[in-house]
């Protein structure tokens, strides 16, 4: 399937509302946990994708549209949620993704992008170069990822639980990518 602009935006403008009514309110137990290690937790997870609106897709599309392959992108800190959703709630973390994501929609619709406009080239610092039409479904891809993740964190919490029935699950059997 190629990247269908309003399918995209249909899907990343669901988003919000779905971290909201998956995870607003739940007993930190489901969310403050992870699968181990350096892994992510929910709380890390909804502050990633935070800090994805806040310096990624929409900045990266605006210079592909300013500069083309002439500007390289900034490389994106996958860690950098870190600093931003210090000595907040994972509440309030809801309410600021469902903001700065209804703000780079909103910026997304008023460009009125035609396909010659999806067709524009970017420069990646790791990936080479890549479409506007590519980074638009990755955002839509990237989060479903997060939110594939966030399900397969918190089923990791019944690991145990569940007893013989694990092997049925497959929520417990998908590894790997916690924190990408």
């Amino acid at each position: 399937m190629e990247q269908n602009l309003q399918h995209t935006i249909s899907l990343l403008t669901r988003t919000p509302a779905a971290l909201n009514a998956l995870l607003r309110d739940l007993p930190e137990t489901w969310t403050l946990q992870n699968e181990g290690g350096s892994t992510w937790n929910v709380f890390d997870i909804v502050g990633h994708l935070i800090h994805g609106e806040r310096t990624d897709w929409m900045q990266r599309a605006r210079i592909i549209l300013q500069f083309g392959e002439a500007q390289t992108f900034t490389s994106f800190d996958r860690l950098g949620h870190a600093r931003e959703h210090q000595g907040k709630s994972l509440t309030q973390l809801l309410d600021e993704f469902a903001g700065v994501r209804l703000d780079n929609l909103e910026e997304l619709r008023a460009l009125n992008l035609q396909p010659e406009d999806l067709r524009r080239r970017g420069q990646h610092p790791a990936l080479g170069v890549v479409t506007l039409s590519e980074l638009l479904a990755t955002w839509a891809a990237h989060d479903l990822t997060h939110l594939h993740q966030i399900s397969r964190v918190m089923a990791h919490q019944y690991r145990e639980a569940v007893g013989p029935w694990s092997k049925y699950l497959g929520v417990l059997q998908c590894a790997g990518h916690s924190s990408s």
